[in-house]
């Protein structure tokens, strides 16, 4: 089939925009969003030897896709030890986060969208299969793979109404890429239906497997000593925070201390290099990462990486930011499921609707429109024990319903690497 003149006019002006994707880079680089001793990998480079046998590369654009990502990788190794698997990302943060959660397995950020970049990258690596988690598609990258020879799944794909709108409105160029995957399994029925319009065939809507995550490691002595630190103190987390949220929690805990004196909220941003930042909104709270005790302050800045899942199991109610402000479209409520936190949401989460209307639909958590609804929803929590535990109960029913899609998407990535489909428990 004849390229669509958009997806050639997007080939040309990746490559004709090197100087500023070098520029964008740089900048990105003396921000501390770029890592200087790697960005080679950027324009595929690397030092790192691919590895003998076959190969298996993941592709997540950040954090949120990684637990996907864990789990698929920890799925297909246990049907086939001798697979090996490059993970690829986009973000410093999820780097950083692959370094604790998958040692096994290599890391490369993902390369620029530019050909000479990606066909530099898959001629070195030359993988088996290619997977990519959600709907994060770049047009060379794709492209280039296709014309080596390299297999590409879809999975998880998830898109909302807006975006397939988008889609419909480059139809020739949607089709043609979603020509390179096979196969594609979508997270939800509007996915599905959506892209089986676009591609022309069958999508099937399996499930969503971010709901199949495994909870994430928790360190148990650590867990114990925060615990002990803080003793009988009401606790709730604030999750995942981006800025401005922080000053709204913030405000809601100061009113709640007129109640509850000693009470204490846990701010982990979602950036952890905000965490000087952070801690001045929160009265110069004392920083996790530099190892500050709590002692008696009303704050505590979680500022670290691959910790959030043990501040979920220490606090009984948390809310899942990302989610306050206009602008910002939410953040994964599945690890508070998993570990037995109350989940309350904010109004803004365009990118995990389909998570919370599953969460909804179970009344397995608590959405609030402002400072205040938050208040009396933390205040009504802590009082409420019985509350707590219908919400987490709920929750984590509402959360095991991933496995079966887990189970399907695994089969069908054997069945294209021709490894036999085998009984998996997987959790990463």
């Amino acid at each position: 089939m004849k390229r669509p003149l958009a997806l050639s006019l997007y080939r040309a002006g990746a490559g004709a925009l090197a100087p500023a994707l070098t520029a964008w880079l740089k900048m990105r680089t003396q921000i501390g969003k770029e890592d200087a001793q790697r960005i080679g990998e950027r324009y595929g480079r690397t030092e790192i030897a691919r590895p003998p046998g076959r190969l298996v590369w993941l592709h997540g654009a950040s954090v949120g896709e990684m637990g996907v990502v864990l789990q698929l990788q920890h799925g297909l190794a246990l049907r086939d030890p001798e697979l090996s698997f490059l993970v690829t990302t986009g973000t410093r943060t999820s780097a950083d986060l692959f370094k604790t959660r998958a040692p096994k397995a290599l890391h490369q950020y993902a390369p620029l969208d530019r050909v000479a970049c990606v066909q530099r990258f898959l001629a070195h690596w030359r993988p088996d299969l290619g997977v990519f988690v959600e709907s994060e598609l770049w047009p060379n990258l794709a492209l280039e793979a296709r014309a080596m020879g390299v297999p590409l799944a879809l999975v998880n794909a998830r898109m909302s109404e807006a975006s397939l709108g988008r889609w419909r409105r480059m139809r020739a160029s949607i089709r043609h890429l979603l020509e390179c995957f096979d196969p594609i399994l979508a997270a939800d029925a509007r996915t599905a239906d959506g892209l089986s319009d676009l591609a022309g065939r069958d999508v099937p809507g399996i499930g969503n497997l971010k709901l199949a995550a495994a909870a994430p490691h928790v360190d148990e002595a650590a867990l114990a000593a925060l615990r002990e630190a803080i003793g009988e103190r009401p606790v709730w987390l604030a999750a995942s925070t981006h800025e401005g949220e922080e000053d709204i929690v913030a405000g809601v805990h100061s009113r709640l201390r007129t109640r509850h004196p000693n009470a204490l909220l846990i701010i982990a941003p979602r950036h952890p290099e905000r965490g000087a930042s952070v801690a001045q909104i929160a009265e110069r709270a004392p920083r996790r990462s530099l190892g500050q005790p709590i002692g008696a302050a009303p704050f505590y800045v979680a500022d670290t990486i691959g910790e959030l899942g043990m501040f979920y199991r220490l606090a009984p109610v948390s809310v899942v930011c990302g989610s306050l402000q206009p602008g910002l479209r939410g953040h994964n409520p599945i690890e508070p499921a998993k570990l037995g936190s109350a989940i309350i949401t904010g109004p803004h989460v365009e990118s995990f609707s389909d998570l919370y209307d599953a969460l909804a639909q179970a009344d397995a958590a608590v959405t609030v429109e402002t400072p205040q609804d938050l208040e009396a929803a933390v205040a009504r929590l802590w009082a409420d024990e019985a509350a707590r535990t219908r919400l987490t109960v709920a929750a984590l029913k509402a959360a095991d319903a991933g496995a079966p899609a887990l189970a399907a998407t695994l089969d069908a990535l054997s069945a294209r690497l021709g490894v036999a489909h085998a009984p998996t428990q997987a959790s990463a």
